[in-house]
């Protein structure tokens, strides 16, 4: 966290556990070329740097609904398909600076936001129609998909170089 407050609570329980799994997801990238973090090392479109992308993505989507709701969440529109590749152009350095500038800015929001305040989903098909989230449930949703795509990235590194993170 760039502030100088220092959490408590709740608010360092949460944020100590996103700091966790996002240290899991850099350790699996640790050391890896731009070509092996671009690597498809399964059938999927995943690739490591595309999973760093993706998280840095989904955390600072989720965290601009946590300030502004489904509207600030949809201001900007998603490569969904783009967001696990490594584009031309990018640098797995470049993927995980941006990954870490997010992780600060959410650092710094937990600090501020009421983990109390809530706001009506976006209308997708995947979210119960009418649901909302408080601030709370979408760090805990970060805190999952960081999480679940730590561990699909041990999985991928471990098909390319016999490295393991977590095993």
């Amino acid at each position: 966290m760039t502030s100088t407050t220092q959490l408590t609570g709740e608010r360092a329980d949460l944020l100590q556990a996103l700091r966790q799994h996002r240290g899991f997801l850099l350790h699996t990238v640790n050391g890896l070329t731009d070509e092996q973090a671009a690597t498809r090392s399964t059938v999927s479109e995943l690739c490591l740097g595309g999973l760093v992308k993706h998280v840095a993505g989904v955390e600072e989507r989720w965290m601009r609904f946590a300030v502004g709701g489904a509207e600030e969440m949809q201001r900007v529109a998603v490569d969904w398909a783009g967001q696990f590749r490594m584009a031309p152009g990018e640098t797995l350095a470049g993927l995980v600076e941006r990954f870490r500038a997010v992780a600060d800015q959410t650092d710094e929001l937990v600090g501020t936001l009421d983990l109390d305040a809530a706001h009506p989903l976006p209308e997708e098909p995947w979210f119960e129609a009418g649901a909302t989230w408080t601030v709370r449930r979408v760090l805990l949703h970060v805190i999952a998909e960081t999480s679940q795509h730590a561990g699909h990235a041990d999985i991928l590194r471990e098909a390319i170089d016999g490295a393991k993170t977590m095993g």
